[in-house]
């Protein structure tokens, strides 16, 4: 259903993975308590576990709740990361990948939904990426439009904690981008160094 913009969203984290250097993985990041390096395994991970759950493939892999603190980058992140990415945009474009039922991080949901949430991942953790290291984010509204459509309007705070913090608010005339981090808890002009070179 969103192939195309997974694929797009998968390939704007493979950019911007190449212009992370070793030297910056400890940046601080958007999201608390995780820097460069936390956030990019988590990236890893996730890719795994979501391919998994395009292929209906249940297991571990898609049983266990995501432990983001737990995340380890691997010495070989740059070329892992996009193997996983690669893996992860085929198992979505598998037929009968956006059907049915599926599995992640524990939980049970209809594919689409599943879909369309890991699209989700990649979008706002490629946002961090780009705000950690001082690029700007390069997905058009079309690959943004059904990740800002899955959390709008947002749920309940009580029903957030441990995914989202609070929701910032930003003008309703603000760039998409700008209104779908703060939808997710982001505030959209966070604090970010810019690379040197």
């Amino acid at each position: 259903m969103y192939t195309a913009q997974m694929q797009a969203a998968a390939e704007e984290m493979v950019r911007l993975a190449a212009k992370v250097p070793d030297e910056s993985l400890e940046r601080p990041t958007p999201c608390a308590d995780m820097d460069l390096a936390a956030l990019l395994g988590h990236v890893v991970g996730l890719c795994t576990a979501f391919a998994a759950a395009g292929r209906k493939e249940f297991g571990p892999l898609t049983s266990t709740p995501p432990d983001p603190s737990a995340s380890e980058l691997p010495g070989d992140w740059h070329e892992q990361l996009t193997i996983n990415l690669r893996d992860l945009v085929q198992s979505w474009h598998s037929p009968g990948a956006w059907e049915g039922m599926t599995q992640a991080g524990g939980v049970d949901a209809p594919a689409e939904i599943m879909g369309t949430i890991a699209l989700s991942e990649l979008v706002l953790h490629g946002w961090d990426v780009a705000r950690a290291i001082g690029v700007d984010y390069g997905a058009d509204d079309s690959v943004l439009a059904p990740v800002f459509d899955l959390h709008h309007p947002p749920q309940p705070q009580s029903e957030r904690e441990g995914m989202f913090g609070p929701v910032v608010e930003v003008p309703d005339d603000a760039p998409l981008l700008d209104r779908l981090v703060g939808l997710c808890g982001r505030e959209p002009f966070w604090p970010h160094g810019t690379l040197e070179g």
